[in-house]
């Protein structure tokens, strides 16, 4: 029987395993934790150093395609306090959408315009609510309550 097969069978005996073995050597964990974080800092800042003009190159690639687009969004979206549990719907929703819900503009991308595309959520609860335009969702952020 394959490795990955046996695992998937008996996962959950691994996990089980795995906490108890945690438990009972918490301060070893906790002190290898430590030492392995520095380490690895260290390599990282290292790695980078020799490495960055290579990554920047890779990063600026990587954030010109659709998965990087996607991940920037969300990552933002996330940042600015949207809330729920399926984010990769509310992109669809959100890359679909071509008209205020509010007003009905026709809604472009862009960084300074009064039509640019926003996810409008509740500052409260954190819930998506809808895609609005900017002039729309600064009117309903700051005259309208939650």
């Amino acid at each position: 029987m394959p490795s990955k097969e046996f695992y998937a069978k008996h996962k959950e005996r691994y996990k089980e395993q795995h906490k108890k073995w945690t438990e009972e050597n918490k301060e070893y964990v906790k002190e290898y934790n430590k030492e392995w974080r520095e380490e690895n800092k260290e390599y990282k800042q290292k790695y980078y150093e020799k490495n960055k003009e290579r990554i920047k190159q890779k990063d600026k690639e990587y954030s010109q395609t659709d998965k990087g687009k996607k991940s920037h969004r969300i990552s933002t979206w996330k940042r600015y306090g949207l809330i729920c549990e399926d984010y990769d719907k509310i992109y669809e929703i959100y890359v679909n959408t071509n008209e205020c819900d509010n007003c009905g503009i026709e809604l472009i991308e862009g960084m300074y315009c009064s039509n640019k595309k926003c996810m409008d959520h509740s500052h409260k609860t954190g819930l998506f609510r809808n895609i609005l335009c900017h002039k729309c969702n600064t009117i309903r952020h700051y005259y309208e309550p939650d």
